[in-house]
This record gives structure tokens, sequence and C-alpha cells, in this order.
């Protein structure tokens, strides 16, 4: 615990600076430590881990934004709709929201909607306002709301104890499959309302924060005598089926048919006669008294709120436990690739329309193919505002690979909205990113602010949040001739057991490698290892020409493993042998992973290659080169970061690369010296198979030569141009 002490900031502790709910949340990070820990090195996660290995702590600064561009851009809705002249700076003013970003000029058509839309919110009252959360952990977001919905009705001039009566029982809800962090939330709330009403534990009122509850216990059988009709058993045992796995499912439970739960509240609101009490009844009364707990709750994720705001679980889809897995895959078909992306559904289909939600969640969704689907259904919807953070937005979580961002949208469809966009990605700390994103509240002049359409994003394939494309480049993606018009782009070959199947190529028997095979209709009778293409350290031009794979009579072993392994492949192993007709082909090839940098290498006959050495092949050697000096351009860079700024370089980001072809002799040309000054390079050192002689030493004299490079070499006239594998290939 001093430990635990000695890492928060003393500030965290000030209940005046908002410290109270800081120091809960940080609390419920510190009691998670060990389970996560233990949990991460699962394969998969069972239920019990969902709780630790989901839970992170929201940095103060996101949650404001978050509630503030959502609340209280509602609110601000609210005003305008009562014919309040006041700007959105000037009302933001007032509040001291400083999180609050000013929505852009709009043009006439997007503006009159918004002005109708807005004609509905008149007679809008502060207790028809609600807030959910629907992964509330140890209630941060809950307890801002809380905040904000104060400075809302003492504006209305309320007083802080009747405000705060109010805001408990109309305003704030929040669900949590974790029953320490309901407790946590439960008594944050209580807390703070104690805090502006002080008789608030005495009025018998209670936070609307709920434990999903859980029973595996319960069957409609259970209930058969109280049952009366079809429509009753059909909704109860509906209601069974969703909460006997409630700490898997969460609040993601929902139900695509209506429930009337008057008819079923009907059953269990009856009460047993004194002369019917027995052993019996007394277990029937506990059944229903638990069915009226899932009621409770089921009432509330079936109803639609005006506000949704949250910092979601996430769980890749290779983590989840069977019934999640499956769960998530029926009823979230856009979301299933992570948890998060599931929430982001399930929010939306909390939100009423004109509402508005927001989320801090990885930035994946925004650019990768497997979120496809979920950005098409988002654009159902209005993206007001993203601040768009990268790594390191949480302290707590180094390196590159977590990238996050933040976002509200509005449910309302206007496609020609023009949203505001902060890129603080470049900004390397959570503090960096939080001075920045109020540096462009105050000045939205900053270079990394943008605004841009969202209908601009449908001119890029795929269809990223790519809000920062400039016009020329979103041309060529509309009139432009795609890489796919003038050459092959794929996935090459997974052989299911690279341990057995690929050796460095110093690792194997030289006279059984062929370094220049020019077909795969050789018969390899003397042949078994070949050059495969496996990704390796960014490098442009040529090279990382290292490993081999076992290709004998044709990858025999290869395929009879792979038909062994997935046998209801039959014969066709094409999802695991990727494109075998380009096999042995001149083509590009690039690493699938990379960090920072982009660039591919010229490959000639002779080389199979792999899913991390994905290639390029055109029926053209010149229109390979041209396009070799294309993709290892800054441009394609950029065209490429567009459509997916991740890790990973995707076969069909590369597919959607627009080609302009000029000066075509003079590029080829240079490619071709490119191509040949980088080969050299690569075989000035040992790591090459066609490595002769160490640079340094290609021109001293034979006579000059010492005796340690004799013992290498041998004699100039054996060995000098012999390549090494030739000299040391290793049975």
């Amino acid at each position: 615990m001093q430990h635990l002490i000695n890492d928060i900031d003393e500030a965290d502790f000030d209940v005046t600076r908002g410290g109270q709910v800081e120091i809960i949340g940080w609390l419920y990070q510190y009691y998670n430590t060990e389970p996560k820990e233990v949990a991460f090195k699962k394969r998969k996660y069972a239920e019990t881990d969902i709780p630790a290995v989901t839970q992170l702590f929201t940095p103060d600064w996101i949650v404001k934004y978050m509630v503030e561009n959502s609340l209280g851009r509602y609110w601000i809705n609210v005003l305008h709709a009562r014919n309040d002249p006041r700007s959105e700076a000037e009302i933001t003013q007032v509040y001291h929201w400083q999180y609050y970003m000013s929505e852009s000029q709009q043009n006439e058509q997007v503006s009159l909607k918004i002005i109708d839309a807005q004609k509905e919110l008149t007679e809008v009252k502060l207790e028809d306002i609600t807030l959910v959360d629907a992964a509330m952990g140890s209630g941060h977001v809950l307890v801002y709301a809380f905040d904000v919905f104060l400075q809302l009705y003492e504006s209305e001039g309320y007083s802080k104890r009747d405000a705060t009566k109010n805001i408990i029982q109309y305003n704030l809800y929040g669900f949590d499959i974790d029953t320490r962090a309901f407790q946590l939330s439960y008594f944050a709330l209580s807390m703070k309302a104690r805090q502006y009403n002080r008789r608030f534990l005495t009025l018998g009122l209670r936070p609307n924060v709920f434990d999903i509850p859980e029973y595996t216990d319960l069957s409609v059988q259970d209930f058969e005598d109280l049952i009366t009709t079809d429509q009753q058993s059909s909704d109860i045992t509906r209601l069974l089926k969703a909460f006997h796995d409630g700490n898997s499912y969460g609040s993601l439970i929902h139900f695509t048919e209506p429930i009337n739960f008057l008819e079923i509240e009907s059953i269990i609101d009856v009460k047993p006669g004194e002369h019917q009490l027995s052993f019996e009844s007394i277990e029937l009364e506990e059944k229903k008294h638990k069915l009226k707990e899932i009621i409770t709750v089921a009432k509330l994720l079936c109803r639609k709120y005006t506000v949704g705001v949250m910092n979601p679980p996430y769980m890749g889809s290779g983590k989840m436990n069977d019934v999640l897995s499956k769960y998530v895959k029926r009823h979230f078909t856009a979301g299933k690739a992570d948890l998060f992306a599931a929430f982001m559904e399930r929010l939306r289909m909390f939100v009423s329309t004109n509402g508005y939600y927001a989320m801090i969640t990885q930035h994946a969704w925004m650019f990768l193919s497997s979120f496809e689907k979920l950005r098409q259904s988002l654009t159902q919807d209005t993206l007001i505002n993203m601040a768009h953070l990268g790594t390191r937005a949480f302290e707590e979580i180094g390196g590159e690979v977590v990238q996050s961002t933040a976002f509200v949208l509005k449910k309302q469809n206007l496609t020609e909205y023009v949203g505001t966009y902060e890129r603080l990605i470049d900004f390397n700390s959570q503090d960096r990113k939080e001075t920045a994103y109020l540096a462009a509240v105050q000045d939205q002049t900053l270079g990394y602010l943008y605004r841009t359409n969202q209908a601009n994003f449908k001119k890029i394939p795929g269809s990223p949040i790519a809000y920062w494309a400039n016009q020329n480049i979103l041309s060529e993606f509309q009139i432009g001739t795609n890489i796919t018009d003038v050459a092959f782009v794929g996935l090459g070959m997974r052989t299911g057991d690279n341990k057995r199947f690929l050796r460095l190529w110093h690792e194997i028997n030289c006279e059984l490698f062929d370094p220049n095979s020019k077909s795969a209709d050789i018969t390899f009778k003397a042949v078994k290892w070949v050059p495969y293409n496996k990704g390796g350290n960014f490098r442009k031009w040529y090279g990382n020409k290292e490993y081999v794979v076992n290709w004998k009579n044709d990858g025999q072993e290869i395929k009879a493993n792979t038909k062994r392994v997935y046998p209801q492949l039959g014969n066709n192993l094409g999802w695991k042998i990727t494109n075998e007709p380009y096999y042995f082909k001149e083509g590009l090839t690039w690493t699938f992973i990379s960090s920072s940098k982009f660039g591919v290498r010229f490959s000639p006959q002779g080389s199979i290659f792999d899913v991390a050495g994905s290639s390029l092949f055109t029926t053209n050697h010149k229109d390979l080169l041209y396009l070799e000096a294309l993709l290892n351009s800054k441009a394609a860079y950029y065209i490429l970061q567009l459509q997916n700024p991740t890790l990973n370089f995707q076969v069909i980001n590369l597919k959607n690369i627009p080609v302009k072809y000029y000066n075509e002799s003079k590029i080829v040309s240079i490619v071709e010296k490119l191509n040949r000054l980088s080969s050299l390079d690569w075989d000035d050192f040992e790591n090459s198979w066609d490595f002769k002689v160490h640079p340094l030493l290609s021109h001293i004299a034979d006579d000059n030569l010492s005796i340690w490079y004799y013992s290498v070499v041998l004699t100039n006239r054996v060995a000098k141009n012999v390549p090494i594998f030739r000299l040391w290939g290793v049975k």
C-alpha cells in the first residue's frame, strides 16, 4: 500500500479538486493488478478474468472531454432551441467547460437540418435528460456527469439539495459486470450526493447503477405454476437465457424483439397466502426475487438514453471465451473483432435520436478492414469531434502498440457535416496531449486541428477515418488507376509449422539449395530448399533474403501436413498454400509489420513468399519497376497512412493506392540502378548467400592481404568470386 501511496499524485487525494473519484479509481486499478497479470498469460480469458483484464482507469481530462462534448453539447442544443442568443463559446464560458470544442461552420443545408432537429428540444426538461455509462468501472464518468448536471440544475434555478435528488433519481445510469466496480460506483455517487444534500442517505434514494445479474440456477419451469400464457413463457425463457451468462455479456445484453415486462411483473407480484406457506413457496419467493432483479436491469438495458459515455473494455476476439465470442458474433457482426467495437454498436443502440454518444477506444476501428462494416454503420450518425490520441494516452500503458482515440457522435444523419479533429498523436505523453488539446480549443488555427466533411471518408477505399487527407489525394482516389488495375497483390504461403519447414539459409546443406529456381514446374529431384520472402527489418529496393523453405517435390511435405492439420480443406489448399501460381516469379515484397516506415524490395525469379512478406506481381518488368518507385516514395507512405496508420501494412491497403504514370523510362532506369546498388550493398556482408568478399578488403592487393583473410576465402584465385554458401554450406 505504501508503494501505491507514493505512486499516486497528492492532488488525487484532494476531494475539492475531484480527488475522491481519482483515488477510488486508482485503488480499483491497483486492486486488479495481480489478477490482470495472471490472466494476461492465458490463451483465452475465463468469465472471471474479464473484469480485471478489461479495467483501465480513464484519465480525468478525457472524461471531461467526453462529458462536456456530449452532455454539454446536448444542453447547448436545448438552450439554442429555446432561442438563447449566446454562442457556444459564451455558454461554455459560463459553465467553465474548458474541454468543449466549438463546432465547425456548416453549410446552409446542414445548418437547416440541425435547426429543424432542435425544434423538438424546446420542451425538454432537465429531468428528461439521461446519461448512461454501459461499463462504468469505479464511476469516473458518472461522477463528473453529476457535476455537470448540478451546474445545469443550478442555472435553471434549482437548489443544490433538490438538484442532487433529481440527478440520482432521473439523470444518471450505469452498468458493470464487476461487483466491486458496482460497489465503488454506488459509493462514489452516494458520497457525491451526500456532499450537496446532507439528508441524502436517509431519503431512501439509491443511485441507478447496477451489477449485471447472473443466475444459472433459474429456468422457466421454476415459474410454470404462475405462467398463464405462451407469451409469458417465451419472455421469461429469453430473459433467463440472456442473464444465464450475465457476467460474460454485461450490458451487451439486448433483445431483438420486445419483452412484455408488465405481463411478467404481474406474475411475480402475486403474494402467497398464509395457508400456502411451505418450503416450496419460500423457495419460489426467492426465485421470484431473482427474476425481479433481472427484470429491473433488463428494463433499463432496453431503455433509450439521451447521452451515452464510456470507456469500453478492450479484448480481441481471439481472447474471448466461447460463450462471449458466440454472443458477439451473433449480435454484433460489425464489431465482432474486438469487445470495444461491439460496445460501439451497443452504445449506439442505447442512445435516442438526436442524442450524443462519446467514447475512448483503440483507434484500430478507424482504419482496419476488419472494422469496415462498423465504419459504414456509424456513417448513419454524425461524427462531431475527435481527439485522435495515438500512443501514450494512458500513463500506465507505454510503447507503440495501444493507440487510442476519443470521439463524439450525434444520433442524426448529417452527411455533409464538417467535423473537428484534433490530431494529438505526435504529443508523446498524457499531459502533453491534454495541453495540446486545450491549446486547440483556444486557437482553432493550429496546424494539428483539422476540419473535414465526413462524406470525404467514403472517397477513400475502405472508408477510413482519414480526416487529414488533402483534397488532391482524395481526387486521385476517385479518378486515378488503382494498383490492382496493373498488378496482382496478395498474401503468400502459411506453412502451418515454420519451425519444421523454414530455415535460415546458412543452417542447411547448400547442395540441396537452389537460390535461382525459375519455375514451380521444375521437378526438384536434388533440390529441397528454395528462397523464402519473409519480411524482416525495414529495407528498400533489395535484400532481406535470409530464409529458405522446404519445397522438395513441389512442397510435398508442407502440403501433406496441411491436409493432415486442416482436413476440411480437402484438396483445396489455397487458404494455406495461398497464391501458388505466383511462386518463383519476380515481384516486389515488403515487411508486413513495421513501427514507422514502409519500403518494397525487388525479388528476382526464384522465391516463394509468405504473409509477412506479402508480394506484388506484374506481367511487365517495366511496370514492376515503376510500381517499385511509386511504393518507395513518400507519397505512397502518406497514402498508406491515410488508409491504415497502424503497425501493419496490409495487402488491401496496397491494392487501393492510386497510380499515375509519367516519365516512365527515366524512372525505370533510376530504379534499375537503385536495385543494383542495393543488391551490391546486401551482398557485401556475410548475411547474404551471394557474399564474396568484404568491401573493405576488395581493393587490397593480393600480396598485402592478412593471413586471416586467406583462411576465410582460401585464395583469391580459388574463391574470390565464389558465393559464400558454396564454401560453407553445412549438412
